[in-house]
């Protein structure tokens, strides 16, 4: 695919976010559950109309997220907010590591592993727009709030992407490891009955 001009960016909910070790639910709605290994960006100052060469000084670090994504439901629409924030859907963490222990952010490797099937491994220097960029982007259209985080976006190897698909079931534990910041998992379950509100 050619590269795109601009970013394509869409909001997650925040009650999507979940931490390490927490369940991700496969959905009553659809069984077409995906996993997204990122980089994510935390911003660390209230910020608007940042140059991309000032963007470090509003980042106070960086973490792993899993964009968890329900593809059925992402491609309904295009904005595809819905189909990216069921709830359990935005793991993070497991910490926030400070730009000065982090070094260079965009030379890092980052991997994605199902139940230890290696299905995603890539750095961070192969991002189209780095997160520089993406805080320039953002900043021009509304402010950034301390504690916003950037998902960067992910590399191939998306379950969808295989043939046929290597979706997520119940019992799978999703691992992503990027170089310099640790390990994200999470195991997959079934939505449990107590989130039903009747």
């Amino acid at each position: 695919m050619d590269a795109p001009e601009h970013p394509m960016m869409f909001n997650k909910q925040s009650t999507c976010v979940i931490g390490p070790d927490a369940p991700i639910h496969l959905p009553r709605a659809s069984s077409v559950l995906d996993y997204e290994g990122e980089f994510g960006v935390v911003i660390g100052r209230r910020c608007r109309h940042v140059p991309k060469a000032r963007a470090p000084e509003v980042i106070a670090g960086y973490t792993i997220v899993n964009d968890v994504s329900v593809r059925d439901w992402q491609l309904r629409v295009r904005t595809m907010t819905i189909g990216k924030s069921f709830d359990t859907h935005g793991p993070m963490g497991p910490w926030i590591v400070t730009p000065d222990e982090i070094g260079d952010p965009h030379a890092l490797r980052i991997r994605t592993w199902i139940n230890g099937e290696k299905r995603q491994d890539s750095n961070t220097k192969e991002l189209i727009f780095d997160s520089c960029d993406l805080v320039e982007h953002l900043s021009t259209a509304f402010t950034l709030e301390p504690g916003d985080v950037i998902a960067t976006g992910t590399p191939a190897g998306v379950g969808i992407a295989f043939k046929p698909p290597k979706l997520l079931k119940a019992g799978d534990v999703v691992r992503i490891e990027i170089e310099g910041i640790g390990t994200l998992q999470n195991e997959v379950i079934d939505e449990p009955e107590s989130t039903m509100l009747i």
